[in-house]
């Protein structure tokens, strides 16, 4: 394990780390890339001499084994700070070239360029060394692929202001000596960088807790399938990437004449898709894993190279048709190359051993550096050759980016089986860069991690709870565990909006219902119902009898909604015995949610209690409505009863009369003798029917509606509702409850209704 900082000398760390990384950027756009290749292309270099230019910004990768040997005797921070003001000592030459070049030595002045490139790139490859370790010490915890991509989007900011200004310096035919300033600032800018990398933490060294075999190491990597894969797919991504992007430039000045300004404007839009890239992975990287931005960054890098296959000789002489399409170019292609570059470390990162970092980052940019410096130079010679053959630049273009579509293709056939490390599938992951909840609940999640108040972060939890995504659902479980009563349950109330829960987050519930009575438990055991967690089943039961009674009350609900129908006894025991209104009510509302015609009778029992809570009686005549299948039609007839209940003998003879009219629109007011018994039967209940109501409602004697219940066809009702509302009707105490009365009559005259149309 990696000795964790503080959380204030991280903070400390990461500050100074963001500093280093401004000016290491604005040294590197001075001194490297683009301006080396328009350096170059002044002076009349070859495209063979460009690629190899090119190729040995990856020498940096081939000197990190020596840089591991000088990490054997030295700390690795004094490495990486000697060596990055040693690579910037070395340019120094660079800047004497216009004064060779005045001599007429254009030759010297290349190879000036390519030695000082050279340097440049080995000292920069030994100090690379403590790349991967610092990256390891400071990108810690869950923003962990967070942090590393704010790295790049420092990098890519910087990266563009500074191409911003090239542009502006160089302007179209600039003066060689301008080349000169802008390489003395790099200098400037890269020895002052490599003082404050002196003044970082330093990552503690593996070698000496159990030391590694480099090529034990090695066997035992290229073992694993995922692995090898992985490895592959960089190869080709790297090469790829390097052809790509770098002869960007030799192709806008080739094929376009676009001037030495242009060409540097034109790579401030890459910037502007590296900083783009940056902020989207950034953004989901945490989120939705790194395997479908890894993917979506191939794809973004194949669509920016599709155009320059089938680009129209013609176009070329229509300028702003050309400053259009360069633009997007170098757009499109920096977005989506180099955020699979930076998505392929943070991917490493996550599938290597921590024991095995430091050596394995070496075979990481070892296999990169070979990608790209082969593919950088091999692409130069082939774009000579063509030359020498007599194949218009224009023409090898295309052929060299028709080349790069294939392999892009295949790459995008291979990142489809790598392992997944906990990413989404591509489906989700697309479906969630495209849902304005999801990226909402993202944007939440942020502040919420960002956010030190406690009342910003419960209106954050409450705008979660608006917001249900299941990416929120680690940030929420994590929320829960806050010290603040009002933090957890706004949490558990933001999860219970959830469509789904995951299994840490059933286990999570679970947890709570038995460690937090008397707080939030009552809140995990209602979620456990409300998402049907069959598992929780045996610690709801013992819940049941807890002595906190809101958690009891929920926990009954909750095995309602679980159709724990050998447990419903033990719950009707439960309410009869308890004196607790509230769980009274809770349990009379699970009765209803069962809807088993058994608890008719223990709800009447209930019904008989005297005195009994405010508001019980209602709940017990909705549970009855539910059970019986009519709470829809009943609960709207219920509340113009209570708006005035004086009311009640006529909203019931009201029921029967509409119920008759709908039997007499199918079957007409008068009985036809030659109709069948069946039809007779009905008719006759029908004629009955408004008296038996009547007299039930108004004069409190249900004799007539007992005995009409009991006349119903067994087909048309269940025989216990049958039974118990035909004795309850004929129940003095009963009859007493105007709730009761209006329940029963809308029952029959809904079963009239229902008769009327089977028949």
């Amino acid at each position: 394990m990696t000795a964790m900082l503080s959380p204030y000398r991280l903070g400390k760390a990461r500050d100074l780390y963001n500093i280093f990384n401004v000016f290491n950027s604005l040294s590197w756009s001075f001194l490297a890339g683009n301006i080396i290749t328009l350096f170059a292309m002044r002076l009349n270099a070859s495209a063979t001499t460009l690629g190899l230019l090119n190729a040995l910004i990856y020498v940096a990768f081939f000197f990190l084994p020596l840089g591991k040997l000088l990490a054997k005797r030295f700390s690795i921070i004094r490495i990486y700070s000697s060596a990055w003001c040693i690579r910037a000592i070395v340019m120094i030459p660079l800047v004497f070239v216009p004064l060779v070049v005045s001599s007429g030595r254009h030759d010297l002045a290349l190879g000036i360029i390519i030695l000082g490139v050279f340097a440049f790139n080995a000292s920069r490859g030994i100090g690379m060394i403590g790349n991967n370790p610092v990256l390891n010490l400071l990108a810690i915890g869950p923003d962990r692929g967070s942090y590393m991509t704010q790295i790049q989007v420092i990098n890519s900011a910087v990266g563009m202001f500074a191409g911003f200004i090239i542009a502006i310096l160089l302007g179209r035919e600039p003066p060689l000596y301008l080349y000169s300033v802008i390489i003395l600032l790099g200098i400037l800018g890269g020895i002052f960088s490599g003082f404050l990398v002196n003044r970082l933490p330093e990552p503690e060294k593996t070698t000496g807790k159990e030391p590694v075999n480099f090529f034990n190491m090695l066997r035992e990597s290229f073992a694993k399938a995922p692995f090898r894969h992985f490895i592959i797919i960089l190869f080709l991504v790297a090469l790829v990437s390097a052809i790509a992007r770098a002869f960007l430039v030799v192709y806008s000045r080739e094929v376009f004449f676009q001037g030495d300004g242009m060409v540097s404007l034109y790579s401030v839009f890459g910037g502007l898709g590296a900083l783009m890239v940056g902020l989207i992975i950034k953004f989901l990287v945490d989120r939705i894993g790194v395997k479908p931005i890894y993917l979506v960054c191939t794809i973004m890098g194949l669509t920016g190279m599709i155009p320059i296959v089938f680009f129209p000789r013609g176009a070329v002489e229509n300028l702003s048709t050309v400053i259009l399409f360069l633009t997007f170019l170098h757009f499109i292609v920096n977005f989506g190359f180099l955020g699979a570059e930076g998505i392929a470390q943070t991917y490493f990162l996550a599938l290597v051993p921590e024991k095995y970092m430091l050596d394995m980052g070496i075979v990481y940019f070892f296999v990169f550096g070979v990608a790209g410096a082969g593919g950088s130079f091999l692409a130069g010679l082939f774009l000579d050759i063509f030359s020498f053959v007599g194949i218009p630049v224009f023409v090898s273009f295309k052929i060299l980016y028709a080349l790069l579509i294939g392999i892009t293709v295949l790459i995008l056939v291979m990142q489809k089986s790598l392992t997944a490390l906990g990413s989404l599938p591509f489906k989700g992951a697309i479906e969630v860069m495209f849902s304005f909840r999801d990226l909402r609940a993202i944007t939440l999640l942020d502040k919420l991690n960002k956010t030190n108040d406690g009342e910003e972060e419960e209106a954050l939890l409450g705008a979660l709870h608006d917001t249900p995504s299941q990416l929120s659902i680690k940030g929420l479980l994590d929320r829960a565990k806050s010290p603040r009563l009002s933090t957890r349950s706004e949490s558990l109330r933001a999860l219970e909006n959830l469509d789904t829960l995951s299994e840490d987050a059933e286990k999570a519930l679970i947890n709570d219902t038995i460690n937090n009575p008397y707080t939030t438990a009552y809140i995990s055991a209602r979620i456990l119902g409300d998402h049907r967690v069959y598992s929780a089943i045996p610690i709801l039961r013992e819940l049941a009898v807890s002595q906190d009674y809101m958690l009891a009350g929920e926990a009954i609900i909750a095995l309602a909604k679980l159709r724990d129908e050998a447990f419903r006894p033990e719950i009707e025991q439960i309410i009869l015995q308890t004196e607790n209104p509230r769980l009274k009510i809770m349990g009379v509302e699970a009765f209803g949610i069962y809807g088993s015609p058994n608890s008719l009778s223990i709800l009447l029992d209930i019904l008989r209690q005297t005195n009994p809570p405010p508001y019980l009686r209602d709940e017990v005549i909705l549970a009855m409505a539910s059970i019986l299948q009519v709470q829809n039609q009943f609960y709207p007839l219920l509340l113009r009863f209570l708006e005035d209940e004086s009311q009640i003998t006529t909203l019931c003879i009201d029921e029967a009369e509409s119920a008759f009219e709908f039997y007499a629109s199918i079957h007409g007011h008068k009985l036809n003798p030659r109709k069948k018994p069946e039809k007779a039967h009905l008719y006759k209940q029908a004629q009955g029917l408004q008296a038996a109501i009547s007299a039930y409602a108004g004069e409190l004697n249900g004799a007539l509606l007992s005995r009409w219940i009991m006349d119903l066809p067994d087909s048309l009702c269940d025989p216990i509702s049958q039974l118990v509302l035909s004795e309850a009707v004929l129940d003095d105490e009963l009859n007493a409850y105007g709730r009761l009365r209006l329940l029963a009559s809308l029952w029959t005259a809904r079963k009239l209704r229902q008769w009327s149309k089977e028949l």
